[in-house]
């Protein structure tokens, strides 16, 4: 799998239970329409291990099949009613991709 990974927080005028239900709600109904979506995994933070990892709210995981795929998505329509729904959001966000190895599974 080839991944895009976004951590988020929430703009400051918002609850966190705002952002989540925004995000799992009205966000996520674009977000299951991208090309090529192989699976989306959404965590919901609550607490943070350490004080330099505090003030985040959530982290999504969105899966492709290939770099190709991760691409094509990002370059829809779908993507850009995503990114136009998000607007001139104030809250932080970091987004990265790569490729997926899994570790361990039970």
């Amino acid at each position: 799998m080839y991944n895009l990974v976004l951590l988020a927080a929430r703009p400051p005028e918002w609850t966190h239970e705002q952002f989540i239900d925004w995000w799992r709600g009205d966000h996520a109904e674009l977000t299951y329409r991208l090309p090529g979506l192989r699976a989306w995994r959404h965590t919901e933070i609550d607490t943070a291990l350490e004080r330099r990892s505090e003030g985040w709210d959530g982290l999504s995981v969105l899966s492709f099949d290939s770099p190709e795929d991760l691409r094509k998505a990002l370059d829809s329509p779908a993507w850009a009613r995503a990114v136009e729904q998000v607007g001139d959001m104030k809250g932080r966000r970091i987004a990265v991709m790569g490729h997926e190895a899994e570790m361990f599974s039970a």
